[in-house]
């Protein structure tokens, strides 16, 4: 298994290590309720250095960015971060990812773990007759994320990057803790909070700074398991489960994302056709009215029949409720429809509502 650079820290916290991806990676260290919680109360810092970057230069860069992607990449300004997706031309999913402006001829793109491989060569395999150099540049990247409400006042000591000024979905260059780094207002928990990139060999002391500032403060190290249950509640995808290359952008309740008068991407025409005739299910989210917690793979009945499985599923540490992803016809797809969750040999009521399941207040 692969190790992050952060993986002797880990250990010395007391980490539960799980194989994810092909990373041996910490799963909790505390637990995953008290670190869930500390994420929405105060902060947490999670190391997400098994995730994947694409670094695309050359005079065609935003060219061949927008060809590869549904989102346009021609409104950012350098600087600026967007949430996308590459996609087949199907409309499906390839990945999602972050696409990051880094210059008027370099964008960085930042995908998932599991899917580093793939998406390089589905990037690479499309090249042809664009003037762009596209580089794997997953192994020299480390990658910090610090969440929660407390984030900024704990990150603002080690930085001369002005914080307060730095809005969502931007990012600057500057130092962290005396390391050279990439931070931007990003993140996969629904709160306020700042992904920090860096090549340092030893990103190690960077977490260490940020523990000893932020631990007063409440901040704990966390782990995968409360990322997944932090990202659930604010309704993020999770690619392999609420997302892959069989469901569509538009399906998948991501209409926002796609820009259809940009011009031309893979997946263009598939999406422009299936927006014309209607999609014929979409990703909801419910919650349970019954006792259980639901698990991906899961069935969903409709009426006594079964409509759908669950693609994410758990129990909220937050609003103590057992909440859910699952696609379902269109026709059931309306807020308060009543479903039923099959949970072993039982079946769970449960009622499509509305999403985000979390939405942070914001000051």
């Amino acid at each position: 298994m692969k190790k992050t650079r952060l993986h002797e820290l880990h250990r010395a916290l007391g980490a539960r290590m799980i194989e994810f991806s092909g990373w041996e990676m910490p799963v909790e260290f505390k637990g995953i309720i008290e670190e869930h919680l500390a994420v929405r109360r105060a902060a947490g810092l999670f190391d997400v250095s098994h995730m994947g970057e694409i670094l695309i230069r050359g005079k065609d860069a935003l060219r061949f960015v927008q060809y590869l992607s549904p989102n346009d990449a021609g409104r950012l300004h350098i600087g600026q971060v967007q949430y996308s997706a590459l996609t087949t031309p199907q409309g499906t999913f390839v990945d999602d990812m972050l696409v990051y402006c880094l210059g008027p001829e370099e964008y960085f793109l930042v995908v998932n773990a599991a899917n580093t491989e793939k998406d390089f060569s589905w990037v690479s395999s499309h090249q042809g007759g664009y003037d762009v150099s596209a580089e794997n540049v997953s192994e020299s990247y480390s990658q910090l994320a610090l969440q929660g409400p407390r984030a900024q006042e704990i990150l603002q000591p080690l930085t001369g990057i002005n914080l307060a000024a730095m809005q969502a979905f931007w990012a600057a260059h500057g130092k962290v803790a005396g390391i050279d780094s990439l931070v931007s207002r990003t993140g996969y928990t629904g709160e306020d909070g700042f992904e920090i990139y860096t090549t340092s060999e030893n990103p190690g002391a960077m977490a260490e700074e940020i523990l000893r500032v932020g631990r007063p403060l409440g901040l704990l190290p966390i782990g995968l398991g409360a990322r997944d249950t932090l990202r659930l509640e604010a309704k993020l995808m999770l690619y392999g489960n609420d997302i892959d290359e069989t469901t569509t952008v538009l399906e998948a309740d991501l209409k926002w994302i796609v820009k259809f008068d940009k011009g031309n991407f893979l997946g263009r025409e598939a999406l422009r056709r299936q927006w014309a005739e209607g999609i014929r299910r979409k990703l909801v989210g419910f919650e349970l009215i019954d006792k259980g917690i639901p698990r991906a793979h899961y069935p969903v009945f409709v009426g006594g029949e079964r409509a759908g499985e669950v693609t994410s599923g758990t129990f909220s540490p937050f609003l103590r409720k057992s909440i859910g992803l699952a696609y379902l016809p269109v026709a059931f797809a309306k807020i308060g429809t009543e479903i039923e969750i099959g949970i072993r040999d039982k079946r769970a009521r449960a009622a499509v509502v509305p999403t985000p399941f979390y939405r942070r207040e914001k000051k």
